[in-house]
């Protein structure tokens, strides 16, 4: 794939290159609300000093876009050269004032005007603002989000996503606009892997070279959100495509940094695997680690440093090869983690690259400034009731505007409307609107049980 580059402004003067063969740029979320500046501010500061190279925050409604400019300012006279990125859903106004305040904006075509010569038109005016404030802007199509105009023609799946995107890269194009990013996230790997290698054949076909920020949505946590966005951002980055990403975690998102960093270092070159000998045989390979060098910072909820190091290297090491079927199953032994986790990553790593099931699959957002519930400990405790439901696609999203249409291919999913209230969904259906938080997932466990 040819290199493609765009310039992101910095805050404290000059610009950060994105693309153009350099290492992946890591970025993160904060999961403050951005009406709460100080909360925002410090969090973007812990960011920074993490290693966060770009960092974005949501914009829901206008007086964010006020309280955004503050946070810019707070940070500027603290020091922090980190670019922000609003987050906009919706509103073309909105993301039009945002453009005035920070580096870059995030739009979702599929949330903008369904009429796409109208849409065509808010994002012109989108495009000069940008050039005025000298703003980048990400198009950010996700799985599930694509608008009725698309899906009609191509249906919710990688080749609709490749064409919403297409249609939005000519349209800035014939602007003249090229400071552009584009993103395909999905939940489910196979989608999100397929949607990209889509859209760089068809910008290679029609001459288009523009930067791709790479994320598997609604990972989820600990070690399988870790894997599946691991699995497929890795495919990715090994064939050449992909310049900034970000490791989606319903987490703090400092945790998603030690990630998504060994992912741009071990691309660029400057990590390299403890895989030591591996044999393959009627499509399964027999792998042997030794001399894992461990970064304390990658442990988490009771895994080791070691053994997040292994779980590392094994789904760089084998995420392409399960994803193109060159492999169909893989056995670790690494002298340095316990065989247990061997046998645990193991599954793990099928499952991600969606081979095997060996438990439910759940779908769950990072959490940002739209939450209005506690979304880490609501998650967890509904792994823990849900575990025993192999096979199942169980959702658990942040709010109304990602979680209804994100969630689409989930089973059951439980989204969060505000106000201490629970919207409870069978596939794409609200089966249970208005419940009290407290009730929502003992009622969600009584509807799955009563199919």
């Amino acid at each position: 794939m040819k290199s493609a580059e765009t310039l992101i402004r910095r805050p404290l003067g000059g610009y950060l290159t994105l693309g153009g063969n350099r290492p992946a740029l890591v970025q993160t979320m904060c999961n403050t609300h951005t009406s709460d500046v100080e909360a925002s501010v410090a969090q973007c500061l812990e960011l920074a000093s993490a290693g966060a190279e770009m960092i974005r925050l949501t914009v829901p409604a206008p007086s964010d876009v006020t309280a955004l400019a503050t946070i810019r300012r707070r940070l500027v006279e603290a020091g922090c050269n980190v670019p922000l990125v609003a987050d906009v859903h919706f509103s073309s106004d909105i993301a039009i004032e945002a453009a005035k305040v920070v580096e870059k904006v995030r739009i979702n075509p599929g949330n903008f005007h369904p009429d796409f010569e109208k849409a065509r038109e808010q994002l012109a005016r989108l495009i000069g603002v940008c050039r005025e404030y000298d703003t980048a802007l990400r198009i950010g199509l996700n799985h599930g989000s694509l608008g009725k105009r698309i899906t009609e023609r191509y249906g919710n799946t990688p080749a609709g996503m490749k064409e919403a995107a297409m249609e939005w890269l000519r349209m800035c194009r014939e602007l003249d606009f090229d400071r552009v990013v584009v993103s395909l996230k999905a939940s489910n790997t196979r989608v999100m892997t397929d949607a990209y290698r889509l859209l760089r054949d068809a910008m290679e076909t029609e001459d288009m070279h523009y930067p791709l920020h790479l994320g598997v949505t609604e990972a989820g946590n600990g070690l399988s959100g870790r894997i599946k966005s691991c699995v497929a951002i890795s495919t990715l980055l090994e064939e050449g495509i992909g310049d900034t990403i970000r490791v989606s975690l319903t987490e703090n998102p400092a945790a998603e940094l030690p990630v998504a960093r060994y992912l741009s270092e071990r691309y660029a070159g400057r990590k390299k695997s403890a895989l030591r000998d591996c044999q393959t045989r009627d499509g399964i390979a027999t792998a042997r680690y030794e001399g894992l060098r461990p970064d304390a910072s990658q442990a988490f909820d009771g895994v080791s440093a070691p053994e997040a190091a292994l779980m590392l290297d094994a789904a760089c090491d084998f995420g392409k090869a399960l994803f193109d079927r060159r492999l169909d199953e893989v056995k670790l032994d690494c002298e340095e983690v316990p065989a247990a986790f061997c046998r645990l990553l193991e599954d793990e790593l099928l499952q991600a690259c969606r081979r095997r099931f060996y438990k439910p699959e759940y779908v769950a957002c990072p959490g940002c400034g739209r939450t209005m519930y506690n979304l880490e400990a609501t998650f967890n405790e509904v792994q823990r009731r849900t575990a025993h439901l192999k096979g199942m696609v169980i959702a658990v999203m942040g709010c109304i505007v990602n979680g209804p249409g994100e969630m689409a291919d989930a089973d059951w999913g439980y989204v969060g409307e505000g106000g201490g209230k629970v919207s409870i969904y069978k596939g794409k259906e609200a089966v249970r609107r208005h419940v009290p938080e407290k009730e929502a997932i003992d009622l969600l466990l009584q509807l799955i049980s009563s199919e």
